[in-house]
This record gives C-alpha cells, structure tokens and sequence, in this order.
C-alpha cells in the first residue's frame, strides 16, 4: 500500500515527531511495507479460530506468568535513584505537549 508524504507527515505530527526529507521518505517506505504486510495477513481465513486474549489463554501448565503476591513498594527515593531529574520525590520531565 502506497502512502504519501502528507499522510506521514500527519502521523507524525500525531506522534510529536519532526521529521527530515530523508526520514519521511525512510517512513514513507516502512509504513508502506507494514501496511502491505497486513493486507496479506488481512487474506488469510480464520474462519472456525477462536479469538485469544492472551498467547497463554488455556494454557496453566506452561503459564510462565509469576503469581501475583503483594509486597512491599520501592518507595520514591530508591525509584528515583537514578532519574536525571527528579525533586520532591517524583521524576521530572521535560513539557512536551506544547505546539
């Protein structure tokens, strides 16, 4: 499936990329290639499939999932030990909703 520019440039802007020249034709292709993928996986029948929820879906014996037991939390300090900015106990970040 072809795509144009101006729809990656729109999916960009969604995503709060800048792209260059070189990038958007780089994604122009990619995309392209994923959505072309998912055309033919779209030509596949699945009639009589069962939908899943999970690839683990009946299947206890080799769940590799850990049981779900409570204990106790990290605390702020040592979760954010090593953040590059942190202050009254929380990560800090840079704003990025601005336009």
């Amino acid at each position: 499936m072809k795509l144009t520019e101006d729809e990656v440039r729109y999916v960009a802007d969604l995503a709060n990329l800048k792209l260059t020249g070189a990038e958007l034709a780089r994604m122009r292709d990619d995309l392209g290639e994923i959505l072309t993928h998912m055309d033919k996986l779209n030509e596949l029948d699945t009639t009589g499939v069962e939908p899943m929820a999970q690839v683990l879906y009946d299947a206890p014996e080799t769940a590799t999932l850990r049981d779900d037991v409570e204990r106790p939390g990290l605390g702020s300090e040592t979760a954010t030990a090593n953040a590059p900015l942190r202050g009254a106990g929380f990560f800090k970040v840079p704003k990025v909703i601005e336009r």
